[in-house]
């Protein structure tokens, strides 16, 4: 089952790479993000290692805060024997990144156009993590 889902995850995550690998040509890097994304990166140090790494004032490690744990629950998540309930287990813990992300945006952001964006993702990530909670609730039965 293990070796499984290795498969599956990697073949999940080849059309990002080739997607990555496309978007270097057009002013983004590996990541598949805008050079502004990632310019201060480097001077970060190991960006696995969540808020821990980031070091830096209190809005990015509120930003950051959370990440390590999100990681952590989506793989959890993705262990799930069906396919069908590993992706939606591992896609609530994504979506409640996604929250705590947003939440920090509020609290520290001064542009508003990423304020109504992160306003957008709060109530959307919510209605999907109670439809998400209620599919698998469904499937219990």
């Amino acid at each position: 089952m293990l070796k499984q889902l290795t498969i599956a995850i990697a073949l999940a995550a080849a059309p990002g790479l080739v997607l990555a690998q496309g978007n270097s040509m057009h002013g983004m890097g590996d990541s598949g993000l805008p050079a502004i994304c990632t310019a201060n990166a480097a001077a970060h140090g190991d960006m696995t290692m969540g808020s821990q790494a980031m070091g830096g004032d209190a809005a990015h490690v509120d930003l950051m805060d959370g990440m390590d744990k999100m990681n952590a629950d989506m793989m959890a998540g993705g262990t799930a024997a069906d396919i069908d309930v590993a992706f939606v287990c591992s896609m609530i813990p994504h979506h409640r990144g996604a929250i705590d992300m947003a939440k920090a945006e509020l609290a520290h952001g001064d542009d508003p156009w990423a304020k109504e964006l992160a306003t957008a993702v709060i109530a959307a990530q919510e209605k999907e993590i109670a439809d998400m909670l209620a599919w698998l609730e469904k499937q219990g039965e």
